[in-house]
């Protein structure tokens, strides 16, 4: 299975690559896996009782004008081959691989607070500067760690949190009693 998707990537990779569309099939993709990873189109997308023509249809109207040519003809393609389990798997796969062309690595930072967008853009502005590459952030928020942040991107992290820091105090008082 995992194979399949990393031919489809590399097939749809080179395509764009040939026709010189490798910015607009990153967003398109990026567009493709947020719409087709909805769970109503994933009841729709994997229903065996609706055939592929219909399949068909429901991408004209939702994607015609909106993708690549060469994309809604991938997304026929999965569907007539009944393979649409392999429709995200496949295009996160193409999103990787054009991120690794491009130069981009995803920073996942994870904070006990949102980030404004002015944090936002102070934060990859540091980390594009340290890293030399361009970056892209994933945030979550979770409470736990109190404040700080906690940064995970291309294979390092960086642990700022307060609840580390606390941790860290906690070991320190230990090992002095």
């Amino acid at each position: 299975m995992g194979r399949l998707n990393v031919i489809y990537a590399n097939s749809l990779f080179n395509i764009a690559l040939e026709q010189g569309v490798v910015d607009d099939f990153y967003s398109q993709s990026i567009f493709l896996c947020e719409t087709l990873g909805d769970k109503e189109f994933q009841q729709i997308l994997i229903h065996p009782q609706i055939a592929s023509e219909e399949k068909h249809k429901i991408f004209d109207k939702v994607f015609s004008g909106k993708i690549h040519a060469d994309l809604l003809a991938f997304l026929y393609l999965v569907v007539d081959k009944n393979r649409e389990t392999h429709l995200l798997p496949a295009l996160k796969s193409l999103i990787k691989l054009i991120k690794q062309h491009k130069g981009i690595v995803t920073a996942k930072i994870m904070s006990a607070t949102t980030y404004d967008k002015l944090q936002s853009a102070q934060m990859k502005a540091v980390l594009t500067k340290k890293l030399g590459k361009r970056v892209e952030l994933d945030i979550t928020i979770d409470e736990s760690i109190i404040g700080g942040p906690f940064i995970f991107v291309d294979g390092y992290y960086i642990n700022w949190t307060v609840k580390r820091r606390l941790q860290d105090l906690a070991v320190s008082i230990r090992e002095q009693i």
